[in-house]
């Protein structure tokens, strides 16, 4: 399924492998990509330009996903913008807490691709 418009989205991820590797991924479908290497550069990031979804890695040092998503989520200027949080964390407590966060979805490390494309295109249909 591809998308009839380009969007924006913004992947955050403190490891610079996995920031490329899921650029890559969702570049290939025509996206626009930017990216963010912590909790702080995403939500400068969103305040400057809003994306129109955002990939967000859980555990990243000072501000983690699930603060990062907590803000978004709260404040009424970006609480629309669909949250994909990616994590290494396999425990259905952390799977829960990044959804009671208001992520739309949450998806485990290693990310399959054709999940994160199909899950990232069914987000930004219904969103955007």
């Amino acid at each position: 399924m591809e998308q009839t418009r380009q969007a924006t989205i913004l992947v955050v991820d403190d490891d610079e492998f996995n920031l490329k590797l899921l650029s890559k991924m969702l570049a290939v479908q025509g996206h626009a990509i930017r990216t963010a290497n912590s909790g702080e550069a995403a939500l400068a990031s969103v305040a400057e330009q809003l994306p129109d979804l955002i990939l967000l890695d859980v555990m990243m040092p000072g501000i983690d996903g699930f603060e990062v998503a907590r803000r978004l989520k709260a404040d009424a200027h970006t609480s629309t913008i669909p949250v994909v949080m990616v994590t290494a964390l396999e425990d259905r407590e952390s799977r829960l807490k990044g959804l009671a966060t208001g992520a739309e979805e949450v998806l485990s490390k290693p990310v399959n691709r054709a999940e994160l494309q199909m899950r990232v295109n069914k987000l930004l249909e219904r969103f955007c």
